[in-house]
């Protein structure tokens, strides 16, 4: 896995549809390409992380213009070669800093992918990287879980959330820095393959002070794309903030 990829090298694009099956339903998928086109109107789309396509093709499908950053080659390899592919636009690059031209009336950043910054200070620039491409009035959306430090009893540092018979999946966390990390074991061949993706997570209130940083206000909240309350029992949630129009 090069240095470019990152974390989603070859190996991982290569199987990346597949085991992500659940988030690629219309199910999954529909809600959240309806809510962007909304925000995007008459304007363009920009993602941030666009992967293999998941939703910036049903998106450009529903006739926005779409452009994608993303580091990984192998992933967005994967999306060009899709029927529709070369409707959406690439650039390889980190989102947190790179620039393309013009203006969008919508950026977004889907499945926890803001987690991929595992610094703060990365954070603050992707929010501040989306405000100077987005138009006065546009916004940044955001689709990201809830932190489960509450699963957490005193002691322990690892949460599980995948047990079976093929291999086991668990996070570990340190509350002192935010820092957090996905561990998977898998069974090939009767031999553990073990995998390891860290990440930064975050808070709300957190988000919306990077947002602030950046010139953003909070325009809306809610649990998820279907735009259900958002309360204190939710387990992620999908957050809109807006550049002043002024």
């Amino acid at each position: 896995m090069s240095d470019e990829d990152g974390y989603f090298g070859e190996s991982v694009a290569a199987h990346y549809d597949e085991s992500a099956a659940d988030r690629f339903t219309p199910e999954a998928v529909d809600p959240a390409v309806d809510l962007l086109t909304e925000l995007a109107g008459t304007g363009r789309a920009l993602e941030f992380g666009v992967g293999t396509g998941r939703i910036a093709l049903p998106l450009a499908g529903r006739g926005v213009p779409v452009h994608g950053i993303d580091m990984s080659r192998a992933m967005t390899s994967r999306l060009s070669a899709k029927p529709g592919g070369d409707a959406v636009g690439v650039t390889i690059g980190d989102f947190a800093t790179t620039r393309v031209p013009g203006t969008f009336t919508v950026a977004y950043l889907v499945f926890n992918t803001i987690n991929n910054l595992t610094t703060q200070d990365a954070q603050v620039d992707c929010f501040r990287n989306a405000a100077d491409h987005l138009e006065p009035g546009g916004c940044f959306v955001i689709e990201v879980g809830v932190p489960e430090l509450r699963r957490l009893p005193p002691g322990q540092t690892a949460v599980p959330f995948r047990i079976g018979p093929a291999g086991w999946a668990f996070d570990t966390y340190d509350t002192a820095t935010q820092a957090m990390s996905s561990h998977y074991v898998t069974l090939v061949d009767g031999r553990p393959e073990y995998e390891y993706y860290p990440f930064r997570y975050v808070w709300p209130s957190e988000l919306d002070l990077m947002a602030r940083l950046a010139g953003l206000r909070l325009r809306d909240r809610w649990e998820g794309w279907t735009r259900k309350p958002f309360t204190h029992e939710s387990g992620g949630h999908v957050s809109v903030w807006e550049k002043p129009a002024d």
